[in-house]
């Protein structure tokens, strides 16, 4: 579970990126979350967006790729959504600390 700190720094760090995966009028389909897992290997944090056609709320939409995808939902923000899932071995992003 992530710190609202935590998750200010990761939006921050969210800001360059560009939305890797995109869920369409199908909504989230196995293919989407194969997406984002695969995004996982090279990736600890990722950008999704989801289109003005899906019926599905967006929140929803992010939060069933990050259950589904085994990560944590970061924040939405508009259409558009972060997804962090930190690499097991040697992880590049630092988080800071949580409070004892």
């Amino acid at each position: 579970m992530l710190t609202s700190k935590q998750r200010a720094y990761l939006t921050g760090l969210s800001n360059s990126l560009d939305p890797i995966i995109q869920v369409g009028q199908q909504g989230v389909t196995p293919e989407v979350v194969r997406s984002a897992e695969e995004a996982f290997n090279t990736h600890e944090l990722i950008k999704g967006s989801v289109q003005k056609n899906v019926l599905m709320d967006v929140r929803s939409c992010a939060e069933m790729v990050a259950e589904r995808s085994r990560a944590e939902l970061v924040t939405v923000i508009g259409r558009k959504f972060i997804l962090y899932k930190p690499f097991r071995e040697k992880p590049v992003i630092t988080l800071p600390k949580k409070k004892a």
